[in-house]
């Protein structure tokens, strides 16, 4: 079962804004996903530097063999 909820992290602990309906003992897995502004930004600045990374290596034509094998 996949469950989100928001939770706020204060001083150490994460403190859930909503009860889980989980019964004692439940062994869960955690994902972190900030959001603030800085976490944004700085994602953002992340994923534009990947795209600029990727369109250099795809955007080839010194090493275009997946276009000339689709052109056969």
């Amino acid at each position: 079962m996949t469950s989100t909820v928001q939770a706020i992290y204060d001083n150490g602990v994460l403190r859930l804004t909503e009860p889980l309906f989980l019964p004692d003992q439940t062994p869960v897995t955690v994902t972190i996903e900030t959001n603030s502004p800085e976490s944004d930004r700085l994602r953002e600045e992340w994923l534009a530097a990947s795209e600029t990374a990727l369109l250099k290596t795809w955007q080839n034509d010194a090493d275009d063999v997946f276009n000339e094998l689709l052109s056969k």
